[in-house]
């Protein structure tokens, strides 16, 4: 398995086929841990990093989760490489453009990630299509335990995990959840909501995380604090009373445009299709913008020849890197629009 083979399909994450998948896109569970005998990555130096990567990519493949696993040393890879990763959210922004030795181990499926070197000396990922957190926190606590049986994490009685960010202290764990809202951006509620996660020190961040714009109605939003609560409390909290609220307003915001909007929604979702179908030159802004409105069209019944998959492929494959590594060819941005404009055309004249 390459990157290449990697940027060619969809991660079993953004199949659409969740609970809640009209308005979860995908769960993710991040736990951060540092091994005991080194120090954290701000005072390693590189002999350390290389150690700690040489460490626990060792530790890891001689595990059972090295059976469908490949690694991928980041400080080698290319910048293209990189990106295609952060596009699949199986490495951070950060983790791509930071300097030494790093690599991340991804499962088959991409349901798995573990970044070494990030932040971290190692941030334990898993990623599921729509909203199940619980299972996946039975899937991580399992991993966290295989490695925590092969290396010393460092930990405090008291304080629990010891993390290089103070915000993570404690269980290390990050609860986040990728959400669709466009109705309720269209009824113009989205502050609201922002305020009232805040009041709740939950963070509400773009596509790709921390310092990212909120392209096409896709927000993340994940827990801020990880001390004074246990992981099942922070899981529950997520599950069954933070994200089916906001699931709930978001229907509610849909069902107010269909019934009170109906033409200025039609408009927003025939729209979509039409440019989708028939643009020459598309940026990555414009395309996630319209494909969110054929994706909230999709689910309110107004298209069907499509299914959620291929406009989730659609979302991913048009993404800047994945356009260039899909091609075998280094563009400009202007090369990208167009390239852009031609996938996704090609892609709307298949389903007719």
């Amino acid at each position: 398995m390459t990157v290449d083979d990697l940027a060619r399909g969809v991660g079993a994450w953004l199949r659409g086929e969740g609970p809640l998948g009209d308005v979860v896109i995908s769960s993710r569970i991040r736990l951060a841990r540092n091994l005991k005998e080194y120090h954290f990555l701000p005072k390693a130096d590189e002999a350390q990093r290389k150690e700690i990567h040489r460490t626990l990519t060792e530790r890891i493949a001689a595990t059972r989760l090295g059976d469908d696993t490949f690694f991928v040393d980041i400080d080698e890879s290319s910048d293209l490489d990189r990106q295609v990763l952060v596009e699949r959210h199986l490495i951070s922004q950060q983790h791509a453009s930071s300097d030494g030795s790093r690599g991340v181990a991804i499962s088959a499926g991409e349901s798995r990630a573990l970044m070494i070197n990030e932040e971290d000396h190692l941030r334990i990922q898993v990623l599921g299509s729509g909203l199940q957190l619980s299972k996946l926190w039975t899937e991580i606590d399992e991993i966290d335990n295989i490695l925590e049986a092969e290396v010393e994490y460092a930990f405090d009685p008291r304080l629990g995990y010891l993390t290089a960010c103070p915000t993570n202290v404690g269980t290390g764990i990050r609860v986040s959840v990728m959400l669709h809202l466009p109705g309720l951006s269209m009824i113009q509620q989205m502050q609201k909501l922002m305020r009232a996660a805040k009041d709740m020190r939950l963070a509400v961040r773009g596509l790709y995380g921390e310092g990212t714009e909120a392209l096409g109605d896709f927000y993340q939003l994940s827990n801020q604090t990880t001390l004074g609560k246990t992981e099942a409390e922070i899981i529950s909290d997520f599950e069954t009373t933070i994200i089916p609220k906001i699931v709930e307003f978001e229907h509610g915001a849909r069902e107010t445009l269909a019934r009170d909007h109906a033409s200025q929604l039609d408009d927003k979702v025939y729209r979509a299709y039409s440019v989708l179908g028939n643009a020459r030159i598309m940026g990555t802004g414009e395309s996630l913008t319209l494909l969110s409105h054929l994706r909230m069209g999709l689910f309110m019944g107004r298209f069907a020849d499509l299914d959620v998959n291929t406009v989730n492929e659609m979302f991913l494959h048009s993404q800047p890197a994945h356009l260039q590594k899909i091609s075998g060819s280094i563009m400009e941005g202007a090369e990208r629009g167009v390239a852009r404009a031609d996938y996704l055309r090609r892609r709307i004249a298949s389903r007719n």
